[in-house]
């Protein structure tokens, strides 16, 4: 089971691997993104018109930040500097602003990268959106380098009621973050792990297994597997030779 939506496309590593395989992939999502609301934000007594500079780590923290700008009728001023912790996710931003005509910056795909750009800039004026739990290494890197900024809670990650599943008896179970460990542990609290293969994406997420009890088989990215799929191929490979 793949805790995350199954992908619209066939054009998928997953579905690729269930057809090398012979095996069965289920799609189920732990956990569902709640924005906050406009009368919660304000309760932060944030402005978003005193910041210089925004800082994203996520397609969904883009879309809920400009949500609140929206309801807030808030326009973002031309002259604000955006970074992003990659590539695609800084051109996610042109469904909210005239790329282009933007100072952008972006990094490879973790924060500590993206903080050498930000160092750039230190007389900016920082705002982070980001969810209620997050990744505490962005507040640490930012302290570090004596930047000045805010952080902007704007959304929820919440456990799905998965009361509708008898149980999780399945061979791997692949998780992306530390949200949904805590998922499994709300829905299932008899859950024994026994053969079951857990699987997880990020350091963070590899840590919540552990913190959970639960043996940690399957990590990604690693040096030989970049991607989850990758990672699980290899598992494969490896459990087939096994038994043979």
């Amino acid at each position: 089971m793949v805790s995350q939506p199954e992908p619209e496309t066939q054009k998928s590593p997953y579905f690729d691997l269930a057809e090398k395989y012979n095996i069965k992939i289920d799609f189920r999502p732990f956990i569902r993104i709640e924005g906050i609301g406009s009368k919660e934000f304000r309760q932060e007594r944030i402005n978003i018109p005193d910041y210089t500079a925004l800082i994203f780590t996520s397609r969904t923290a883009i879309d809920h930040f400009f949500r609140i700008c929206s309801e807030l009728k808030i326009t973002v001023a031309d002259t604000t500097k955006y970074f992003c912790i990659s590539e695609s996710i800084a051109y996610y931003l042109q469904k909210y602003i005239v790329y282009r005509k933007r100072k952008i910056f972006y990094g490879k795909s973790k924060f500590e990268e993206l903080i050498d750009s930000i160092k750039k800039f230190p007389d900016e004026n920082y705002l982070v959106p980001l969810s209620k739990i997050h990744k505490q290494e962005i507040p640490q890197l930012l302290d570090k380098n004596k930047i000045k900024y805010t952080k902007a809670i704007i959304y929820n990650t919440i456990s799905c009621d998965m009361s509708d599943i008898p149980d999780v008896n399945y061979d791997i179970l692949v998780f992306f973050s530390p949200s949904g460990i805590k998922s499994l542990t709300q829905n299932f609290p008899n859950f024994k792990q026994d053969t079951t293969a857990i699987a997880a994406f990020g350091p963070t997420t590899a840590k919540a297994v552990s913190d959970a009890g639960l043996r940690l088989d399957i990590q990604a990215p690693n040096p030989t597997a970049p991607s989850m799929p990758a990672a699980i191929e290899q598992y494969i490979k490896k459990a087939n030779k096994a038994g043979k």
